[in-house]
């Protein structure tokens, strides 16, 4: 399997959200070919609970405002580690802790990497 561009255009949405609450170390893996059922993980670390929480809802909403629906939520109770279903698109919002010890780079390191589009930041004048 390939990544389709619906799928690609969707992480670039999800990606921005993230962004725009502060996520960090945003990673997006293309994982079409050992899991056929999704292309891409998004891998994204949130500072503490309250901002892994902030991150995986503002993906939800932006996702939901382009009309795609999330399959599946796990882990937000907690907020170290919530995992959203979009069908081709799975996120995974971590706490700094929860990323490192899981280690999910490494365990699909063999994954080509897919590119993120972010927005510059600009700096106050």
């Amino acid at each position: 399997m390939t990544l389709t561009d619906a799928s690609v255009e969707v992480l670039q949405i999800a990606a921005r959200a993230a962004d725009a609450k502060g996520g960090e170390d945003l990673v997006a893996l293309d994982v079409s070919e050992p899991l056929p059922l999704v292309d891409i993980f998004l891998l994204v670390t949130g500072r503490n609970e309250r901002n892994v929480a902030a991150i995986a809802d503002e993906i939800e909403e932006q996702l939901l405002e382009h009309g795609v629906k999330r399959l599946r939520r796990e882990g937000r109770e907690e907020s170290r580690w919530i995992l959203l279903d979009f069908g081709d698109l799975v996120v995974h919002v971590f706490h700094e802790q929860e990323r490192v010890f899981y280690g999910l780079e490494r365990l699909w390191k063999d994954c080509p990497i897919v590119p993120i589009d972010l927005p510059v930041p600009t700096r106050p004048e």
